[in-house]
């Protein structure tokens, strides 16, 4: 007798949390550890160019250990740090340009990465103040907006 569906999934998940840091990844188990559905990842894949996953007979996709690092970066700036996808597309870019040549960097974690994407943006003192004003008063029409009519 065929184990089900849903016995296939348990064992692929086992598998999945047990494979080495530097295996490759299905779309599935990306999809799970992200926190993603596969449809959003596939989507990722036609606006960001850097992410380019190994696809196999039938189209099936594998994902290197750099694609999902890659891909949780683009998940955190669209979804924590409430980037579009415009800003990170034109984030990448820029710093496919600045960064050295495969195998010469130094590993850098996600909190450094996006410390240095945010000190990126240089603005001349008087703007930032003009920004950080616009800020707080969105602030207090956001507020204003929560208040229940009276």
């Amino acid at each position: 007798m065929e184990p089900s569906r849903d016995a296939n999934t348990e064992i692929e998940t086992e598998r999945s949390a047990v494979k080495a840091a530097g295996a490759f990844r299905t779309i599935r188990e990306v999809a799970e550890d992200l926190d993603l559905p596969q449809h959003v990842l596939r989507f990722w894949e036609t606006r960001f160019p850097q992410v380019k996953p190994l696809k196999r007979a039938g189209g099936r996709r594998y994902y290197r250990p750099e694609d999902v690092a890659l891909l949780r970066r683009i998940r955190d700036l669209l979804h924590g740090e409430g980037y579009t996808i415009k800003g990170v597309q034109k984030l990448l870019r820029d710093e496919g340009r600045a960064r050295p040549p495969a195998g010469g960097g130094v590993a850098v974690d996600e909190d450094q990465r996006t410390a240095r994407a945010r000190a990126s943006v240089v603005l001349d003192p008087r703007k930032r103040a003009e920004l950080e004003s616009v800020i707080e008063e969105l602030g207090d029409l956001r507020d204003l907006l929560r208040k229940p009519l009276a």
